[in-house]
């Protein structure tokens, strides 16, 4: 049965395709040169500079529109993409005919969580860069349509005094949540376990933003058979016999690996309040993920540095919020995982996204749930964790 016309879909894990002039226009003068900006090679390409490195656009980033056997790997050029990818009008026209009301839209060429900056040489200008997309997301993209985009900003890993101070101000501008890498340490930051990230954990309870961590935040990717290392670059990759469907079948693997890193950690324990979203996680394995954690906690916990009182099913219901984009087996489980702790992604403009069918799909794997379920799971719950109300 179609979902009920009083239940408006809150997409918690969108994309957005910056545009040429993002740093251009914000940028100060004497980093515009270094700065982020489209260049067009030899081959007709267009591609992303920064600090005279070249980053090219993925074709599965931004193929809204076309059919899977037209999805390519290869760099696209704006012209390639619906407007929809980079317009944040058009995305909303795009948003209407998929009978989609909100998004959550997370950065294209910085990374999912800022990575790009992360490894910039002058951290000066990657800062400056930091603070210029935040502004583009909330008072450009997300001002377009103030009650259809849920604000989200990125932040200075490289340093947690800076984290804390663009969190600060970024909440004041309205940002719902920050991205944060869903792991650290492939960054060479400290790891969850580290209290180094403790001011940080503190805002984001003060202010009430959860913490997105993004599959592939951390800029790896599983992908076991290829070569060099059991985790590659999303930037370099490099098959050996694999294709790259196997990475793509994984990548919810990512998030289930941060989990249990802070369902171990102790930080969810000093901070009550703090909140994580499994953005493009799916949700299938998280009972299985709560059970063995617990098994591990009661057989492992009289000689390790774990928490004697806290179960990790119990930390993991209090403190996770799960999302998905198609997955039946989580939502046949959703009481295990919590029916107040399931959101609903369209992912678009990415491969895995419905669009523009994403009601009716998401209506046929909610067909036998009851109604007041489904509400919570396409935007109650979302609307809740995210602090964004009609």
């Amino acid at each position: 049965m179609p979902l009920q016309d009083h239940m408006q879909i809150v997409s918690v894990d969108d994309h957005l395709i910056e545009h040429p002039r993002v740093w251009l226009d914000r940028l100060p003068a004497k980093y515009r040169d270094a700065g982020p900006q489209i260049i067009e090679t030899p081959q007709g390409h267009h591609v992303w500079r920064f600090e005279d490195q070249i980053h090219p656009y993925i074709g599965l980033n931004a193929v809204a529109g076309k059919e899977p056997k037209d999805f390519g790997m290869e760099p696209v050029r704006y012209e390639d993409m619906i407007p929809g990818c980079y317009d944040p009008v058009a995305r909303v026209a795009d948003m209407d005919v998929d009978g989609v009301h909100a998004a959550l839209c997370f950065p294209s060429f910085p990374g999912f969580g800022g990575g790009v900056f992360q490894r910039g040489k002058d951290k000066d200008l990657a800062l400056a860069c930091v603070r210029a997309w935040n502004d583009f997301s909330i008072d450009e993209w997300c001002a377009a349509a103030p009650d259809r985009y849920v604000p989200l900003a990125i932040l200075p890993t490289w340093d947690v005094d800076l984290c804390v101070a663009e969190a600060e101000r970024v909440a004041a501008k309205g940002a719902r949540t920050v991205s944060f890498p869903d792991s650290p340490v492939p960054l060479g930051l400290p790891s969850f376990h580290d209290d180094a990230w403790a001011p940080l954990w503190r805002v984001c309870e003060e202010t009430g933003m959860p913490v997105s961590l993004h599959f592939g935040s951390s800029s790896f990717v599983p992908g076991f058979s290829f070569s060099g290392s059991p985790a590659v670059s999303t930037g370099d990759l490099k098959p050996a016999s694999t294709p790259f469907a196997v990475a793509i079948a994984l990548f919810a693997s990512n998030l289930m690996w941060s989990t249990v890193d802070l369902l171990f950690s102790g930080q969810l324990q000093k901070h009550p309040d703090l909140k994580f979203m499994l953005s493009e996680g799916g949700i299938g394995w998280i009972p299985y993920i709560a059970e063995r954690c617990d098994y591990t906690w009661l057989l492992h916990r009289h000689y390790q540095d774990i928490d004697f009182d806290a179960r990790p099913s119990e930390l993991l219901r209090e403190h996770f919020w799960g999302c998905y984009i198609d997955d039946r087996f989580g939502l046949a489980n959703r009481h295990e995982i919590g029916i107040d702790r399931i959101c609903v992604e369209v992912d678009y403009p990415h491969s895995d996204s419905m669009w523009p069918n994403s009601r009716k799909v998401i209506a046929e794997t909610l067909a036998d749930i009851p109604d007041d379920e489904a509400h919570k799971i396409v935007e109650l719950n979302a609307r809740e964790v995210l602090n964004f109300p009609r």
